[in-house]
């Protein structure tokens, strides 16, 4: 590789962020997401939530797309009633993600969607989503871990085709699978821990867990390969 890929790695919006002597409304990622670009191989590029329909000319700036992590997504994007243990909508957030999906599909261009853009990608297909499952974060602010196993044949498998403990933090996942997806990994209490599409679809993986606070630098290498 002679020249590293540009990947666009989504961020929060949030309000009263502090710093210094300052308390802003500010653009934030946590420092593993552009960290594991690097460390694989990529330039990171931060995509601060923006007008759905400037999407496509972000995109097409992209090598690759990463959809981070965040609060949980608002079930009225796909269709239910919001329960009691769901999290706060981030509207802004959800349009501005949605549309760069959209615009990553339709241009080739390969996507990864870490925990809540896994569960983005399969809304942006068309799923839904388990609004609240115990067992994967046990105290509140602090990764743990525990195995995902890879189902045989699909990508996923073939970047990782050993079980792995990776770190982990939700408490919501894929329930109805977006079209065309396959799921690529699973939990031992049989959560959906990764879904993709077919090859002949391009290239979009998606990972309940976040490699970005791990070591493993497989999954982002094998985005920064397509990419490439």
């Amino acid at each position: 590789m002679t020249e590293r890929p540009l990947i666009g790695v989504s961020t929060y919006l949030e309000s009263g962020a502090r710093w210094g002597v300052w308390e802003l409304e500010a653009v934030l990622l946590p420092t593993g997401y552009p960290r594991l670009v690097q460390r694989a191989g990529g330039l990171a590029f931060l995509l601060p939530p923006d007008a759905p329909e400037r999407a496509a000319a972000a995109v097409a700036r992209l090598d690759g797309l990463v959809v981070a992590g965040g609060p949980d997504v608002d079930p009225a994007r796909y269709g239910a009633e919001r329960e009691p243990r769901t999290g706060p909508p981030s509207p802004q957030r959800d349009a501005w993600e949605l549309a760069l999906i959209d615009a990553a599909l339709a241009a080739g261009v390969p996507v990864l969607g870490i925990c809540r853009g896994m569960q983005l990608l399969n809304v942006a297909l068309g799923g839904t989503l388990v609004q609240h499952l115990d067992g994967h974060r046990e105290v509140v602010g602090v990764f743990g871990g525990h195995p995902v196993k890879p189902v045989p044949g699909t990508r996923y498998a073939g970047i990782v085709p050993e079980e792995l403990t990776v770190p982990t933090y939700h408490h919501q996942a894929v329930d109805r699978l977006g079209a065309g997806l396959v799921p690529s990994a699973y939990a031992e209490d049989g959560t959906v821990e990764a879904v993709e599409l077919p090859a002949e679809r391009g290239w979009l993986l998606g990972v309940q867990w976040h490699p970005e606070m791990g070591e493993d630098l497989r999954v982002m290498r094998a985005l920064i390969t397509a990419a490439s």
